[in-house]
């Protein structure tokens, strides 16, 4: 048997160190926060995409950014400065850059602020309000958004009943809708009218319409849903449609630059 050259161990290791660095051109543009990957991979089919020097229609070509130079309608491109926003969204509005069926979207509260491509992190249905983040730091997005990392999310819900014991016993011992376990980490009533009452509820899971969904499954109707608190960063009194730009510390808070970018 042949003995192993010197140092022939370490050659495998830096071969997959360097394809990790390389990832499809739609995905490179979108984390150097420039646009979407929907949005890239259209420039790229237009041909308005080049890698060094050569125009590029695949928008899956593996590149490396910190090697390759990458243009676009001619101009060389360059990550952007992270930026990370909260928006009081408005109920009626879909969080989406555009909409088929011509509806409004969040974007349009963002009017002429001179903002760079953001894509929201997370998603409010287009009945939802309240609090939702934007932000072109894809790392840090995808640190929020992860399953595992059970980000305490609070929701103010107006319901169309007054609540019993059961009821919120029933919610947090959860319920089973299209093969999915639906429930809640906390939930507690806030205040009660005649017919009509606020809950509080806090979920630690992101699960497409979660809470609409297990009501439904309990026969109780929504009819308001806000979300109030994401982690420790709360609304406040950020006017409908309002936003701001949050604080460094903020943006630790939600997601440290060690789970961020490991």
């Amino acid at each position: 048997m042949r003995k192993p050259r010197p140092g022939a161990s370490h050659a495998r290791p830096a071969a997959r160190t360097a394809s990790a660095s390389r990832h499809g051109l739609a995905r490179v543009i979108s984390k150097l926060g420039i646009a979407s990957r929907t949005q890239a991979a259209r420039w790229i089919a237009d041909g308005r995409v080049s890698v060094d020097g050569r125009v590029v229609r695949d928008a899956e070509r593996p590149t490396d950014a910190a090697r390759e130079r990458i243009a676009i309608d001619g101009s060389a491109v360059a990550a952007r400065e992270r930026i990370y926003v909260v928006l009081n969204k408005p109920r009626g509005v879909v969080t989406s850059a555009a909409d088929e069926r011509g509806r409004d979207t969040v974007y349009a509260s963002f009017g002429a602020s001179g903002l760079p491509w953001l894509a929201p992190v997370g998603r409010l249905d287009r009945a939802s309000e309240g609090l939702l983040l934007f932000s072109n730091d894809s790392a840090w997005a995808a640190a929020i958004t992860a399953p595992d990392s059970h980000l305490d999310k609070t929701y103010h819900v107006q319901i169309d009943r007054l609540p019993d014991a059961a009821l919120l016993a029933a919610m947090r011992a959860g319920v089973v809708d299209g093969g999915e376990r639906l429930a809640v980490k906390a939930v507690r009533e806030l205040r009660r009218g005649e017919r009509h009452a606020w809950l509080e509820i806090v979920l630690d899971e992101g699960r497409n319409r979660q809470i609409r969904r297990m009501l439904a499954a309990l026969e109780v109707d929504v009819l308001r849903l806000v979300r109030v608190a994401i982690g420790t960063l709360v609304l406040g009194t950020l006017g409908k449609g309002g936003w701001r730009r949050l604080e460094p510390a903020e943006v630790a808070a939600l997601a440290p630059p060690s789970a961020a970018r490991p």
